[in-house]
C-alpha cells in the first residue's frame, strides 16, 4: 500500500492550488483542521470503517459533526474523501497543505523548548536570529521543559538547534565513550 503522504500529496496540492486562486488559505487552514480533528476522533474512526454505512450517510455525519462550518467547497472535498475512502489521509493532507501555505507566505513555525519561562525580549532575538538565518518570517511557539536543566533546544522546519544543558551533556558523553 503507498503510503499516506504520497496519498495525501494531489489532494492538498489541489486544496493549496484552489485557496491561493481565491485568496482563502486561512480559511482552509481551518477547514482542514476541523475535518482532520473529526476524522481522527476515536468514536467517528469507528463509523468511517463501519461497512453499514453508505457514503451519503457517512458524509452527512461527518458534515453534521462539522457543524455547517462548510462552504460548499469544503463539504465537495469530504464527499470526494469518502468516495476515495480517504478520510484517514487528512492529517497528512492538513500537514502537507500547511508546508505548501508557510512556503507560500514564506513563514516558519519555530518551537522553543527552555529550562525557563523565554521573556518576550529572549523571544524578540530569536526571532530575529532565525529570521536572519532562515528568510523568513518566523512564528515562535515557547513552552517550558524543566527536564533541560538548563538552556533551550530550537526547532524551526528540519533544523535543530540544541543549545541545553541535557544535550551538551549527552554530546560529552557520547565523545567521551567513543
Amino acid at each position: 500500500m503507498a503510503e499516506k503522504s504520497t496519498i495525501a500529496r494531489p489532494y492538498a496540492q489541489a486544496i493549496f492550488d484552489q485557496a491561493a486562486a481565491s485568496g482563502q488559505l486561512p480559511q482552509w487552514s481551518e477547514n482542514l483542521a476541523l475535518a482532520s480533528a473529526v476524522a481522527q476522533d476515536e468514536g467517528m474512526r469507528s463509523v468511517i470503517g463501519n461497512p453499514r454505512l453508505s457514503n451519503a450517510q457517512l458524509v452527512d455525519l461527518f458534515l453534521g459533526v462539522c457543524g455547517g462550518k462548510f462552504d460548499d467547497t469544503a463539504k465537495n472535498l469530504v464527499k470526494l474523501l469518502v468516495e476515495n475512502g480517504r478520510l484517514s489521509v487528512l492529517p497528512e493532507i492538513v500537514s502537507l497543505y500547511e508546508a505548501y501555505r508557510a512556503e507560500a507566505e514564506k513563514t516558519v513555525k519555530a518551537e522553543v523548548v527552555s529550562a525557563y519561562p523565554v521573556t518576550s525580549t529572549q523571544q524578540t532575538s530569536i526571532k530575529e536570529a532565525l529570521k536572519a538565518r532562515l528568510g523568513r518570517e518566523v512564528e515562535l511557539v515557547c513552552t517550558t521543559d524543566n527536564s533541560l536543566v538548563g538552556g533551550a533546544i530550537i526547532r524551526a522546519g528540519d533544523m535543530v538547534i540544541d543549545g541545553s544543558v541535557t544535550g551538551q551533556i549527552e554530546k560529552l558523553t557520547h565523545a567521551l565513550t567513543h
